[in-house]
Order: structure tokens, then sequence, then C-alpha cells
């Protein structure tokens, strides 16, 4: 029997199966989809069997064996190895990619150099004799560690000691030890009657287990029942009235219990979505549904109705949520309705949590997962139903290889099984707005709220004018005033800027200069809680100047805003505020997303202060007011996208006022409040904005009237990147019809991350039908010459950020 395997190695050469012999003990047990462990060139790697056959075109005598089977049953599906081939080819990435990026990371392979003995110790030099000891094996880095690889490496010419990388699997099965009590009640009573009279403890340990014969409990269990110390419990073990075990459990990702919820009374609207969706489910339609409801108009319920009948019917539903900060929430609801049968899957979670969720998912213990991106590869076998809440959002694509995106994946899987997908909004991407508008997609609408409440009052404040009446402070006199009156009330308010950190730039008032990154062309931001700068690209830290370091002047002055300075700027305000802030700086902790929207949903601060990730999907009774710093923030972007991301990100933040009884106020400051994308985004009057969006985007051909494809190329040295970049451009005006619209090579708009130069083309299509056999002959040049010369090239079909 010969196996096809697909190696853990990303190069260009061996992205393809190599064949390998199965060993006869092993023919039974191989099966498509299982990991195995294979001799590559000098060392073992991990694999994944993609098929299995009898003959192979590679001699008998050459073909290797396989060195381990790491899965009795197969950790990928069919469809997974048929997606992985799909996603290969579409996002123009190695096939090992695409497998490794459906699997927790916890199955990945970690790769460790150990150092055997293979001859006596005492051949050995003194110091490797003590580093060994009494061990036949050592790690490889605590040789290096030791700094004696050149005393290492002569022993291996002599062969006394050899080198081997061993494959190991990141994480491991959660297991604890258990008690089993013996199953003879007699002899229970014989062990009690034979201990001493003076181990009274030990005596009604056994008497208690008497009563409990053949039962299970953990030591600490019997411990406390029983009020005696584990050196008792041990003594009983020894004399025979029970053994010791290990039991395999699951970690828990869940901090909290929820309350269980009941279906909702839907409204006219609700229920002709619902019933247009279930008749997908029942009939086992692949269609995509586009299901555009205004911020607050039940599009969750739906989701939950729908699921229920989808799991009625023993299917499967797959959530997705695009930020990690909505998961908790969102998992709350999901808990509430469908209790055990949900497993959750983000990048929140830790590596062991994954795991436990992602076989919970495979052996079909759970019916329900809800998760960021990654969770739309959940292994589930009979899926009824995909949805992808808040669908616009650009953290559905991928921006590492593979460039998968998530709506890709669900409609992909969707025809699989024959099942719906739905897409659902308050602010649909144009892309799909048009193509619903085109019946590629099925609209679905919800122009009311769910509870009637009429949308919040929203007043675009021009900051222009505040600055002219010599108000230089970040908050209007209309927010001030508003949130005055809403500490007077106890209601709750959310503070909306898309920018961390204290102050955006540092800057010399004598000369001009910005303090920037050294590894990049962008400015450092200044962070007052740790006292430095840090670039939000590369991570790169350092201590705020005391001078320039161009002029040495002392007049350093910080300038911008993020969300620190608010805070501090909010304390000052009004000192008996309670704020809450939330950004990427203050949830690092694991949980930290969970603790502090449970905080706030404890009335436990007045103000949630925060970036993107609360203005969306948050749902809280008390909030009345919502106030958006800095409108222009997104809207001054160099995006094409700018206009629509600016109107999306306002109408998702002023959805979150007035969501239940008591009314909602927004307060919008801009300094451009003429632009469309505020306007519109004042009565959630998506259709205007939709006509006027599409027609910028028709005089300028970009999407969705046409598809772009992004090529950067990048280099340490700018001159290089510059020549190849130009190089890439050539092979495509050679290759390429002349209906394509080629831009470029440009500088991409920040020119250096991570002290590589970057330069980019931009490609504009209709149709192009030799379009990706043209950008896989570029990459094969770029994997066999240029990635030679240090060049690094990334081929993106849909680019979420140009």
């Amino acid at each position: 029997m010969i196996a096809q395997v697909i190696v853990d190695v990303s190069a260009y050469p061996v992205d393809r199966p190599f064949d390998y012999k199965v060993p006869e003990e092993l023919q039974e047990l191989v099966e498509v989809g299982c990991r195995v462990k294979v001799p590559f060139g000098k060392r073992n790697v991990l694999g994944f069997i993609t098929a299995l056959q009898s003959e192979s075109d590679v001699p008998k005598d050459k073909l290797k064996p396989i060195a381990e089977l790491l899965d009795i049953e197969p950790i990928l599906t069919n469809e997974m190895l048929e997606l992985a081939k799909w996603m290969t080819d579409h996002t123009l990435c190695y096939e090992i990619d695409s497998l490794q990026v459906m699997l927790p990371s916890a199955l990945r392979a970690k790769y460790e150099k150990t150092i055997l003995l293979k001859e006596d110790p005492t051949y050995l030099p003194e110091e490797l004799q003590q580093l060994f000891g009494n061990k036949t094996a050592i790690p490889y880095k605590k040789v290096e560690s030791a700094n004696l690889l050149r005393v290492l490496k002569s022993c291996m010419k002599n062969g006394y000691v050899e080198q081997k990388t061993v494959v190991k699997q990141q994480g491991n099965v959660k297991e604890v030890r258990k008690v089993k009590i013996a199953s003879d009640y007699e002899r229970l009573q014989e062990i009690a009657e034979s201990i001493p009279p003076r181990a009274k403890k030990q005596r009604q340990v056994v008497e208690w287990m008497a009563l409990h014969v053949g039962e299970e409990f953990t030591p600490n269990e019997i411990c406390e029942t029983v009020s005696v110390t584990p050196q008792v419990v041990n003594a009983v073990i020894e004399k025979g009235a029970a053994t010791y075990f290990q039991e395999e459990v699951y970690r828990d990702p869940f901090s909290k219990e929820v309350k269980g919820s009941i279906p909702l009374a839907l409204t006219d609207e609700q229920e002709v979505a619902l019933k247009e969706i279930l008749h997908s489910v029942k009939s086992r339609q692949a269609t995509t549904y586009l299901l555009h409801g205004i911020t607050g108009s039940g599009k969750t319920e739906v989701y939950l109705q729908a699921i229920q009948e989808a799991i009625n019917r023993g299917q499967e539903a797959i959530v997705l949520v695009p930020e990690i900060s909505l998961t908790p929430q969102m998992t709350e609801r999901f808990r509430a309705r469908f209790g055990d049968l949900v497993a959750v899957m983000h990048s929140g979670l830790s590596k062991g949590e994954k795991y436990d969720e992602w076989r919970k998912i495979g052996r079909g213990e759970v019916k329900v997962a809800v998760g960021a991106r990654s969770a739309v590869f959940a292994p589930f076998t009979n899926l009824g139903l995909i949805i992808l809440d808040e669908e616009h959002e650009s953290t559905y694509k991928q921006e590492d290889t593979p460039r998968y995106h998530a709506r890709d994946i669900a409609i992909w899987r969707s025809e699989y099984h024959h099942c719906p997908v739905i897409l659902g909004s308050a602010t649909p991407s144009l892309e799909s707005f048009a193509r619903a508008k085109k019946n590629v997609y099925t609209l679905l609408t919800l122009e009311k709220r769910a509870k009637q409440q009429s949308l919040p009052k929203v007043e675009v404040v021009d900051m222009r004018e505040e600055l002219h009446n010599g108000n230089r402070s970040m908050f209007s006199g209309a927010l001030m005033e508003a949130m005055e009156d809403r500490l007077k009330k106890k209601e709750q308010m959310v503070l909306f800027l898309n920018r961390r950190g204290f102050s955006s730039f540092v800057l010399c008032r004598d000369c001009g200069t910005v303090v920037q990154c050294k590894n990049c062309d962008i400015s450092m931001t200044y962070h007052r809680s740790s006292e430095k700068l840090k670039c939000h690209y590369c991570g790169y830290e350092e201590h705020v100047p005391t001078e320039c370091p161009e002029c040495h002047s002392e007049h350093i002055r910080f300038f911008g805003t993020g969300t620190q300075k608010i805070e501090a700027e909010i304390y000052k305000l009004f000192p008996e505020a309670r704020v809450l802030r939330m950004d990427i700086d203050t949830t690092r902790q694991k949980g930290a997303h969970e603790k502090i929207l449970e905080d706030f949903g404890n009335l436990k601060a007045d103000i949630l202060l925060g970036t993107q990730m609360i203005a969306k999907g948050l749902d809280f009774p008390k909030i009345t007011l919502v106030g958006v710093l800095s409108a222009d923030t997104s809207l001054n972007l160099p995006d094409f996208r700018a206009a629509e991301r600016t109107f999306q990100l306002l109408t998702q933040v002023s959805g979150r006022a007035g969501r239940h009884d008591l009314p909602g106020e927004v307060i919008v400051q801009t300094y451009s409040p003429e632009h469309y994308a505020v306007q519109l985004s004042k009565e959630q009057q998506y259709a205007p904005f939709y006509d006027q969006e599409m027609m910028m985007r028709h005089q300028f051909a970009y999407p969705p009237y046409y598809f772009v494809a992004l090529i950067q190329v990048t280099h340490e040295d700018v001159l290089m990147a510059a020549e190849y970049a130009g190089k890439a451009m050539d092979f495509l005006r050679l290759k390429l019809s002349s209906q394509v619209g080629l831009i470029g090579p440009t500088p991409a708009s920040i020119s250096r991350v991570q002290n590589r130069y970057r330069y980019q083309c931009l490609i504009k299509y209709k149709i192009e039908p030799n379009l990706t056999e043209t950008l896989k002959q570029l990459i094969r040049i770029y994997r066999t010459d240029w990635i030679k010369k240090g060049i690094q090239l990334i081929v993106d079909l849909d680019p979420s950020v140009i």
C-alpha cells in the first residue's frame, strides 16, 4: 500500500504529494486525513495523508516507509482535503498552508532537535558527560546554551552521539487523576477488618468506600467527604481498596454560567425572513442570503430560531462574528438558548482550550460553533446552516498566507453540504449588496427595530466651529452637556475613538521632527501608562525622549489624541465618572474582553470608551448616549473603501444607543460634516449611500465594478524592492490582455515596515481568464529565483486594504 503525503515544508519544490510505503503493521490503521511522521531528507517531518493507492511511479527500492502514524482516526475529513485544494488554487498558497490553517495550533508540529548517545559516555569530553548525566538523550538547546557546539560537532564526527529531530504535537489532552473503588464489597470488608485499631482514619475511608462500590471519585472529593488527608487515601489504595486511573477532561472556556432563554415572538419582517431561510434548510438548498437589517432589528433572534430548526433536523451550525470582543456576548446568547451544545472558537482561548473545543466538534458532542474567522473550518460533517454576522467587516479576511476570506469558505462549504449561508449586516459591503441586487444572493430586509423603538437622534457637530469659538478640548459643548446629563440620570454612555494610545505622534516644536519608528516609516504613538513610544506595526518600543533626537531642543510636545488621553481628559472634566477603556492595550490578558463587558453590563461603570471593538454587536439596556469623538480618523485614510468604512462604523456605533426602553442619542464630532458618509449615517440611510458610493466606484473603476488584485514586493534595499516590483509589472504587462488595468509600481502607503521597503502594483480587471495562471507563473519565478536575492512577493487576489 502506498500513501500520498503532503509534508510540513512550505517550499516551492515540495508543494506536491510524496509517495511513502505503508508498513504492514499500519496497513489496517492508515486512512486518508491522518497525520503521519515521515522521513524527509535527513529528518522526520509531519505529513498529511491525502490519498492511498496500490501503485507508485517511484521504484520500490527508493520508497521510504512511514515512520509513525499519529492518528488512528483521521483529523481531516474528505471535505477538508477538497477544500484545501480549492484554497490552494484560489489564494495561490502552498497546500500544506491550507491544511494547517484548518487545524487548531495544538495539532501543529513542534520540531525539537535531540542529541542521542551512541557509545559509552566515557568516550565523551567531561563537560558533555556532565550534561548527559545518566540520560541517553538531551535537548540540543541544552548543549547550545552551555556553549558546547564545537565539542558536540567533533563527538558527532567520531560517531559517539547523533542528532535527531523529534516531531511532537504542540498541545496535549488534559487528564485528571481519579480513584476507582473496588467492585467487590466482601473484599472491602476484609480490608477494613485487617486495618489495625490505631489506623482509625484508614478504616473510616474503607467503610465509606464499601458504601460506594465500583464508583469513581477524584482524590480531593474523597478527602473532603471523609475529612482525611491524601496520605490516608494513598495507604488505603495500596491495600487494594481502590485503584488510581487517568481520565481525559475538557478545559472549560466559559467563565460563567448563563440563564436559559426562550424564543422571542417575531415581528412580521422577521417571520418573512425566517420562513425563507427555513425553506432552504428543509429543502437542502445552498442559497446565500443577505440579511440586511438596521441596528436593533433582531437579526440575532432570526439566527437563533433558524439554528434551532437545523438542530431539530439533526444538523449543525457555524456562527461567525468579526471581533473577539463580540464573542463573549454572542456566545452567552447562544448558550442561553442551546446550553452545552455550543462550542466557542477564537484567538482569545488558550491553545489547550481551542484543542478541546475542536475535539468536541469533531466528536459530535456539540451542534453549534460560535467564533471568529477560523471557526469557519469547524470540523462538522452535517452542516445545516452557516452565519456570518456583520458580514461587511474586514476582519473576515486573513492577512497572512493563506489569504482566504471567511465568506468565500462559508459559501464553498454551503455548496458542499447543500445548506444556506446567512450574511447579516446593518451596513452590508458594497460587493455583497451589489450581488444581492443582481440576484446572486437573496436579499432579506428588516427595516424596523424589533422592539419598535425609534432610531437614536443623531447630531453632527462641526469641530471647525468649536475651534472657531475657542473650544480646543476634545469634547464639543454638545457632547459635554449630554455626558453631564447622563451622569446625573445614572444612564450609561459609549465613547468611540478609533485610535489607541495617548498621543498619535511626538513632535519637536523647534525643528518639526516627528519621532519615527526605527524599523518602519511611521510615527510612534505615545503610551502614557508605560511612558513609552510604541510602533503599532512592528511592536518596537522606546522611552519618551527628553530632547529632540535631531536638534537636541527640549521643546518636545505630544500631538493627536488616543483613547488613553481621552480617559485622562474625562477624569479631569468629570471626576465622579467611572470609566472602562477597551482597546488592544487593556484587552491583552485572557478573558479581559469578557471582564470589561461584564462589569459594564453590571453597571460598574458609566462610560465605556474604546476603539472599533466596541462599535458593533454590544447590546446594553442602559446605553442612551453614544459619542463619536473623531469621525475623520477613518474618513481620510488613503483607501478607496474609506467612505464605506466610515459609514459602516458610524452606523454601527450609533446603533448601540437606545436599543431597549430608554431613547438614544448620538453625537458625531467631525471636521467634515458635509461628507455624504457622515450625513447619510445619521438616519442609517443605506440605500442612498449605496447609490452615491457606487457612482464613485464606477467613476474610478473600483470594486464591485472591477475585481482588484494586489502584488507587493518587499526588500531591505529600497532600490531592489523598486527594481523587482518593476520586473513583476513588466511580466504582467507581457502576459495579461489589454483590457486589464495595471497601476504601479508605487511605494505602499507605509513604505517601510520592519526594515523592509514595500512597493506595490495593482491589477484591475472584469474578466481575465489568464490571470490565475499568470500569477502562478510569476510566483514560480519568485520562488525559484527572486527569493534567493531576499525578495518577498505577496499576491492578494482580494485585498481588504490597498
